[in-house]
């Protein structure tokens, strides 16, 4: 890893390293499972924000609280569908606005 007084200096360089580069089959592997993290750890910190358990998100959705668990540990990946349905059951809705500084090679 690349580093300076412990400061990553250049990170897309340290995923290159260790997982390939944009585009490779290993890198997809990684960035899909990242993504999977990052949109369970959303839904985690919303559900906990509405105040709810896993089993009653379940229940608002039609769905099992195993079904919660696993999408919040990143192990399912929802549909798009199912994704705005939690959302929706959550009271939230989903906005797109311009990323700023995000460049994806």
């Amino acid at each position: 890893m690349k580093t300076n007084n412990h400061k990553i200096t250049d990170y897309s360089a340290v995923l290159a390293e260790k997982y390939g580069t944009h585009g490779t089959a290993e890198r997809a592997k990684f960035d899909e499972a990242a993504y999977a993290f990052y949109t369970s750890q959303i839904l985690v910190d919303a559900r906990k924000e509405a105040h709810l358990t896993q089993a009653e998100l379940a229940e608002r959705l039609g769905a099992d609280k195993s079904y919660i668990s696993r999408i919040e540990n990143g192990i399912t990946i929802p549909s798009v569908a199912t994704f705005f349905r939690i959302v929706t059951a959550l009271g939230r809705s989903v906005e797109l606005t311009p990323a700023s500084g995000l460049q994806f090679t």
